[in-house]
């Protein structure tokens, strides 16, 4: 279940990509499948462990098409392990409310874009989240769990004073909103719950399925109820005589 959407945040072959907080590689796997030079990077070694294991099978299947590459490696957001300008793109999804210095996580990332990069960023939508967190302090109140809630323009503010220029905005998810609601409602860990149950089936036929009448649905909920906030920016190039 991919967040970014690649018809508006295109990718090109041999491109090198960052997934930043990669968590279980969905993105990565995504840019390893379009034949990018892939580094999946997370600060949980189990999830960066599993991360290698899928690359290696799916290179053993023949699903990333020639010349593609994919590293997973485990690393700290706030020091990433590169030079200057190293990636071509970034990705960021579902990272920065987790980190209480989203600032110079923002910093780390621009640092690491080549100019005229790309990065996608992507964090939890205010009005869904906020009933989430009305629901319940257990969804949050968790070690590493979610420390903060972004406002559309704040995070496009925070991208600016970064040095990144926004230029497209979209909400995802909007299937899945209800169901964190009901999450949040009968209990967080509290998975029999009969309507928990049977909204995660509803999930999982339509991540499977794929049918076309939850596509409609989804894109008609997107922007009233989707779950996550996705913005695309770019690094500009500097000047012509500006100071290196």
């Amino acid at each position: 279940m991919l967040t970014v959407d690649f018809s508006r945040f295109p990718l090109a072959a041999g491109d090198r990509v960052l997934d930043l907080g990669c968590g279980a590689g969905r993105h990565a796997f995504e840019c390893y499948r379009r034949g990018a030079q892939v580094v999946a990077l997370d600060r949980n070694g189990e999830e960066i462990r599993e991360v290698a294991k899928w690359f290696a099978a799916m290179k053993e299947a023949g699903e990333a098409p020639a010349g593609a590459t994919a590293t997973a490696m485990e690393g700290d957001a706030l020091a990433l392990p590169f030079p200057d300008d190293s990636f071509d793109v970034v990705i960021i999804s579902e990272v920065m409310e987790h980190i209480p210095d989203d600032k110079g996580v923002l910093a780390e990332m621009v640092r690491v874009l080549k100019p005229g990069g790309r990065i996608a960023i992507t964090v939890p939508r205010y009005g869904p989240e906020k009933i989430c967190w009305a629901l319940s302090d257990a969804y949050h109140e968790v070690e590493g769990g979610h420390i903060r809630i972004y406002k559309a323009q704040e995070l496009l503010g925070k991208m600016e004073s970064a040095g990144l220029k926004p230029y497209g905005t979209h909400h995802a998810h909007g299937l899945h909103s209800p169901y964190w609601w009901l999450k949040c409602a009968f209990g967080v860990d509290n998975d029999q719950a009969l309507p928990v149950k049977a909204y995660h089936k509803l999930l999982v036929w339509d991540i499977m399925k794929k049918p076309l009448a939850t596509r409609l649905a989804e894109q008609a909920l997107n922007p009233v109820i989707g779950k996550s906030f996705v913005a695309y920016a770019t690094k500009p190039h500097l000047p012509v005589g500006a100071a290196q």
